[in-house]
């Protein structure tokens, strides 16, 4: 009968949602289910994000302002810091982060909190759904116990589901609710239930057989693209001890119009899923004594490129300018994990920016979407760092200019007539014919 309830309220989008987190995957999420006339509760810990919210500003560069100016005026939607709100939704989504720990476990401790805060304001009739990126088991092993310990049942009192994010940050093509969403739930009134939710706000649904092949889907999808950048990070560093240009290679590949699918090589994986799921799966495989020897070797690839990159850059000074990095100007071009965001999260720049120092190297940095580098948890040394700016005589004055991430906002043009050494990470400059002598590959 609640689940029957619930289903018509949701149907009849009379249903209210919470979305728990309201960072790079729960801040859309909120815009995509009120534009589809849902109400909407955000939930964060942070009160300076709740009150930009309420005021309809944006704290996320790549979702315009206008958006959450929208979002805000639709009285649809409301932001709060107050958890016991969360006895009035219908519907909870949660988004929180899944990083590792130090030595690549899961650090569970942001989705642990989060439910335990649920609990206290769990109702009977309430769906309640997991988007963070975790290993299989997760929603039934972790979730479930905390929630039962209201001695309140899953799948009779309330209901559980997961449902992996699948935001692509700053792909304009892409929004939210035009990403097909995965569901599983924990029993089929769960799944119905998560189905018919999302399907009010994503294009379409795609539901699968339990909470656990939910959570394998989205490892799955990552492991995928880990695996074949490393390929190609490999790939890199071989053809370039031939004198062969990979990305030459690649786009020559790419014609094929069957069996192949173009992958780039860069200084390292960044993002909040590339560089750490496949360890969910890793750290989980070992519960049932089996090895992920593919998908830890294509890790050790991708988490040993930016100390290739810094090779390489070390190496053109020594042949071009006879300076070695100790006492060296370098000018790091682009602290995003990916171009034109300002997400930072995992980024290789930072990794890049503490291996040059640590040979000796002076490092500044530009980038248009992040002016000051935020508190970070491996990175605290260089919190509080402000960008320069990037004009032609500043860039002359540095040993050498690394593109770490290639924004389209830079003027390549400028940095290649200006710059006395490009090391070029991206293919930044040739991809947008710009070559010259000046420029190395890395």
């Amino acid at each position: 009968m609640m689940a029957t309830t619930l289903l018509e309220r949701i149907r009849s989008k009379r249903a209210r949602v919470g979305v728990i987190g309201l960072g790079y995957v729960g801040l859309p999420l909120c815009i995509a289910a009120s534009r589809a006339g849902l109400s909407v509760i955000g939930f964060d810990i942070d009160d300076s994000k709740t009150k930009c919210l309420n005021a309809g500003e944006s704290y996320i560069k790549h979702i315009p302002g206008e958006l959450v100016a929208d979002l805000a005026a639709s009285g649809r939607f409301e932001a709060t810091v107050d958890f016991s709100r969360l006895a009035d939704v219908d519907a909870a989504l949660i988004c929180v982060p899944t990083p590792l720990t130090k030595h690549h476990e899961p650090d569970l401790s942001y989705v642990v909190n989060t439910t335990k805060a649920i609990a206290p304001h769990l109702r009977a009739g309430q769906l309640i759904v997991l988007e963070s990126t975790t290993y299989p088991g997760t929603t039934r092993d972790v979730l479930k116990p905390i929630l039962e310990s209201t001695g309140l049942v899953c799948g009779k009192d309330f209901y559980l589901a997961f449902s992996p994010e699948r935001e692509d940050p700053g792909n304009p093509d892409f929004s939210a609710s035009r990403i097909p969403k995965v569901v599983g739930g924990e029993g089929e009134e769960a799944s119905a239930l998560a189905n018919a939710l999302y399907a009010t706000f994503v294009v379409r649904t795609v539901p699968v057989s339990s909470s656990a092949t939910a959570e394998a889907v989205k490892l799955t999808e990552n492991i995928f693209r880990s695996v074949n950048i490393a390929l190609v990070n490999e790939l890199k560093v071989i053809y370039a001890a031939m004198g062969i240009d990979i990305w030459e290679v690649i786009e020559a590949a790419k014609t094929k119009p069957f069996g192949f699918m173009p992958f780039y090589p860069g200084p390292g994986l960044g993002g909040h899923c590339i560089p750490i799921d496949p360890f969910y799966l890793t750290w989980k495989a070992k519960e049932f004594e089996l090895s992920t020897r593919f998908i830890e070797l294509a890790g050790e690839i991708n988490i040993a490129m930016p100390a290739y990159v810094v090779a390489r850059l070390a190496e053109a000074l020594d042949r071009r300018s006879r300076k070695g990095l100790n006492g060296s100007r370098i000018l790091l071009l682009g602290l995003a994990y990916k171009k034109n965001i300002d997400d930072l999260r995992e980024s290789p720049s930072l990794k890049l920016i503490s291996l040059l120092e640590d040979r000796g190297a002076a490092v500044d940095y530009a980038d248009p979407f992040i002016p000051v580098i935020p508190m970070t948890r491996e990175h605290a040394d260089v919190a509080g760092r402000k960008a320069v700016a990037l004009t032609a005589e500043a860039v002359a004055g540095y040993d050498a200019v690394l593109i770490s991430t290639d924004h389209d906002a830079f003027d390549y043009a400028m940095l290649v007539s200006s710059a006395r050494i490009i090391v070029d990470s991206r293919n930044a400059c040739r991809s947008r014919g710009h070559d010259a002598p000046n420029i190395v590959a890395a």
